[in-house]
Formats: structure tokens, sequence, C-alpha cells
């Protein structure tokens, strides 16, 4: 056993003292050790309930033979980071995530790791050092939250709160229903409800064969998701005889596997940042065309929040990932699972209980619900979620409104500044530039809570949360701060969008654009200090998954 290295031999007297402190037994020094990477916070609503689920993660590991040690990791609610400089520290911190439990784990000599997660930017943490160290991993997303319930329907956050800005500003609610909202849309712990950043990578994970099936969909605080902790925990030992490893799982299959997933959901577009930086551990190369070209095979087959009326605890009574892989399994290439069942074998056996929820036979669209686009300004390509986006806009032109940070950009939209026609550009949010690349669910939100969400397009080289939804397009690449071509748009210029034909451009010629960028300087770092400062340094560009180099 791997953990051999810190308990066995004349030389590891003092280490097995240290090793006795913390309370196991004697028998205990023979059994593998695992390590259960914990994310719990008291101010993250998605980890809020992980207490009682690192219980039932104990009682498996125990019963299956092993010695289980919790460890804490940090965790970022986007949701609460949103719209201010709080936000800078979402990105960066998978980086932090990844490399916190690769110490932790290498530093204890650990047999195998349960990775007890939910959120958006710690799960991809998590799936990114378990395939970076190497060792027996599951992971164990700890479950979407159940919907809110006020005016005689179901609530979510992005709509129904986000959203809650714009109508307030528009006179379209009062504040008392806005105040109404605000305590009635989010009942209790869980990741928030609908297919945002979370929940799409918790599907997604559950595809790569990292966590047990059903685990995506689960609601937060059920008998189910303790029982899939409890067997989570009991087939982590059963992995390290095996050795069942994630690089064994997460191969090249594996991902595509889950690009297929990603396009038939329609999720969020983080999830193309997250595939390729797992990716990149993984040693697989996920590139933006790969998602492209699977995107036009892949029929979009669900509609949840925020571009449909469906949420996760509908998926998860229509038969969870199962019963979606089960509609999907001609597209699929076999790869083993943490079970050590063939992802096959599951879509196969994947029963589809709601027809509705899941469109196995009338697709909302032949093709997948998000889109890689390239032109003059995106010569690295950019993102956008068609499934968001209503026919009428999926082509547009429109008359750029330039912004240099999405607090510039905000008081124009709340200054009711932003008109019919015009496409909204903010820039220098990428992950240098930004830094961090922060989500704009602010702005999507409110210029949808304004009614203006079917004539105003917004560019940007930050990205959007899984709420967005509208002509959002992010990730542009090369980003501002890099000397990109976002960089040399001004007020008045004339962007066309074609989705269908995966096109952005800017109707000015190269020379003019070349032009105005031999003007450019580079912007005074925001953050001249701490992690932040670091990170700037170190990132690549969003078409490569924002990684560290």
């Amino acid at each position: 056993m791997r953990s051999d290295e810190i308990k066995k031999g004349i030389t590891r007297v003092p280490h097995r003292s240290l090793l006795y402190a913390t309370g196991i037994t004697k028998e205990s020094m023979n059994k593998p050790f695992i390590g259960i990477a914990s994310s719990f916070s008291d101010i993250v609503p998605g980890h809020v309930g992980m207490r009682d689920l690192e219980r039932w993660i104990e009682r498996g590991v125990c019963a299956g033979g092993g010695v289980p040690f919790v460890f804490g990791l940090p965790a970022i609610c986007d949701g609460i980071a949103m719209g201010h400089s709080g936000m800078h520290y979402s990105l960066p911190s998978r980086e932090l995530i990844a490399d916190s439990v690769e110490s932790v784990a290498r530093a204890h000599g650990l047999d195998g790791l349960i990775l007890l997660t939910n959120c958006d930017k710690i799960t991809p943490g998590m799936l990114m050092a378990a395939a970076r160290i190497n060792i027996p991993s599951i992971v164990v997303t700890a479950g979407p939250m159940l919907t809110g319930f006020c005016g005689g329907k179901r609530r979510s956050l992005a709509r129904d709160t986000f959203e809650a800005v714009g109508l307030l500003q528009a006179k379209k609610i009062t504040q008392e229903e806005s105040d109404i909202l605000e305590i009635k849309t989010c009942p209790g712990a869980g990741s928030c409800q609908g297919l945002y950043t979370a929940n799409t990578m918790s599907c997604l994970t559950e595809v790569l064969g990292m966590s047990l099936p059903g685990c995506a969909t689960a609601m937060a605080n059920s008998a189910e998701k303790k029982r899939i902790a409890y067997d989570s925990g009991y087939t982590i030992v059963k992995m390290i005889e095996q050795n069942i490893t994630p690089r064994r799982i997460m191969a090249n299959n594996a991902f595509h596997n889950a690009i297929v997933a990603d396009m038939a959901l329609g999720g969020s577009t983080n999830t193309i940042l997250h595939l390729m930086a797992i990716g990149h551990e993984a040693g697989v190369d996920v590139s933006l065309d790969w998602f492209d070209k699977i995107s036009k095979i892949v029929p979009h087959i669900i509609m949840l929040e925020p571009a449909g009326n469906h949420y996760m605890e509908d998926l998860d009574r229509a038969g969870g990932m199962p019963a979606v892989l089960n509609t999907l399994v001609n597209k699929l290439k076999p790869s083993i699972t943490v079970t050590g069942k063939n992802i096959i074998e599951i879509a196969k056996a994947g029963k589809i209980y709601d027809h509705e929820i899941i469109k196995s036979k009338n697709p909302y669209s032949p093709e997948g619900g998000i889109a890689i686009l390239y032109g003059n300004i995106a010569k690295n390509g950019a993102v956008v979620k068609v499934s968001a986006v209503k026919s009428n806009m999926l082509r547009f032109n429109g008359t750029a409104r330039v912004f240099d940070s999405e607090e510039k950009a905000m008081v124009a939209i709340l200054g009711k500044k932003i008109k019919k026609g015009d496409v909204l550009v903010i820039r220098y949010e990428g992950p240098k530039g930004g830094p961090g690349m922060r989500e704009m669910l602010g702005p999507t939100s409110t210029l949808q809570g304004m009614g203006l969400s079917d004539s105003v397009a917004l560019l940007t080289d930050g990205r959007f949360s899984g709420g967005t939804r509208g002509p959002c397009i992010g990730h542009i690449s090369p980003e501002a701060a890099e000397r990109g071509e976002i960089a040399a748009l001004q007020d008045g210029d004339i962007i066309n969008i074609d989705i269908p034909g995966r096109k952005l451009n800017v109707r000015r010629t190269d020379s003019e654009l070349n032009g105005r960028l031999a003007k450019w300087s580079a912007p005074e770092p925001k953050f001249k200090i701490g992690y932040l400062a670091r990170y700037a340094k170190l990132v690549t560009s969003a078409n490569t998954g924002a990684v560290l180099k």
C-alpha cells in the first residue's frame, strides 16, 4: 500500500506514534488509509450539509476495510461572490483546491481519496487533483437544492433573485415582492436548482466515470444521497485492491462521453474550461474544436432552468444521468468507471421515467446546447450557450457599447443607457485581465429582468454563470489583456453574430484593427500583491482551459 511509506519499518517509529495520537488502533495500521477531502463550509449553501455526508462516507470506508481521515478544503459560493471583487477569486480557487488535495494526499501517503464536493470550481479542482496524483479516487457531489416556492410556483436562484434586480429596476415587481423572493427562493442546502455550473459538473463527473451512478442528481439531504456516500466509501477500498485509478478512468473516451453529455444537457459554458483543465492534468488533449465537432452530431434533449422550466429534482425523478445516457448510448465510447463497470453497461441499464424531461424521441434541437464561435474578434474562439438563446437572436447585428469592467457596464445598464440593438462588450475580465475571469450573471440577469435579453447581446473575455440566458458570448480569446482584438473595439462598431454559422466578427478590416492595437498599451495590474497577482502572471488563455503554467 502507498501508506506503507509512512507506517511500515523501524524508521517509522515516530510516524506511527503520531498516527496513534489521532486515536487509530494498531490493527488499523494494516488497513488502507483513505482521505476524505471535504469542502464543508458554513457559508456555502451547496456545502452546509456535508458534515452528515462525511459520517456516511466514514461508515462506508470502515465497512469496506479502510481507515478514514477527513481533511478540509476551501469553498467559494459563486452566487455570493458574484458582481463584486470576490468573484476574482472564484476560478483561481480551482487551482488552490487541486494543489491542496495533492499536497495533503502526497504528504501523508494516502492510499485512496473520497472527494466530497458540490459547487462550481470545487468539483473540477478535485478532479484535476485526482488526475494529477492518480491514486484511486471517487467523487461524491453533495446534491442539488430543492426549488423554492412562492406566489404559486417553483422558484430558483438565477431566474427569481438575480433577474429580480432588473425587474425591480424596471418597476415590474414591487420591493415587497422582491423581499419575498429573496427569502423563499433558496429553501435549504444544495447546489443551485438549475443546470448551472455546479450541477452540470456533477452530471459530467458521473459520465466521466468518477462518481457512482445516480450521484449527480440525488438531492441534497436525501436518504439516497446518504446511501451513495456510504457506497462510495465502501467502493474506494475495492478500487484500491483492483488499482482502478483516475487516469485509467479519465482517458480519451471518458472525455468524449462527457462532452456528448454536455451537449445533450445544454449545460453551463464553464464546463468547457473545466474539462480542458481536467484533461490537461489527465494527459488528454481536450480542445475547443472537439466540443464543436461533437455538438454538431449530438441532439439537445434536456431543457432545465435557466433555459427551460424544469429543475434538477425533475431530472432525478426522470431517471437521472443513467437515463440520459440510455438515450445517447449510440454516441458513447467504452470507458471504465469507479464501479468497475463500463459506462456503456450503465447507459443500457438506465431507464427514462418521464419523456417530457428527457426528450429521447423529440429533441429540442438536432444539435448540442453549446457552440464555439470564431472570427476577427475571437481568433482563438469564443463560447455561447445556444440552448439558452431564443431563435430570433441566433443571428444578430448590433452596435458596440464598450466597457472595460463589469462594474462600468452595470452602471450603464441600471442607468438605462443600454438600448435595443446594442451589443454590450465587457473586456479586461479574462483570466489575466480580470484576473480570474469573472462571471457576468449580474449584467445578463439584469438585462433579462429589464426585458432586453431579446434585443441586446453581450460579449466578454470573461465568463458567464450557468444561470445565464440570452445571446451572451464569453471566453473570447485572445483576451484584451493579451492584446486580443476585443481590446481594439470601440463604441459604434458594428458587431455581427452568427451562431448557426459559428462566426463572430466586427465590421472592421484587419488593418483597421491592427492600427488600433498598435496604439494599445497594457493596463496596470489590478492586483499587485497576493495570490491573484501570482495567478495573473501564470494563467493561460481561456481557449486552453485557463490552467497555470
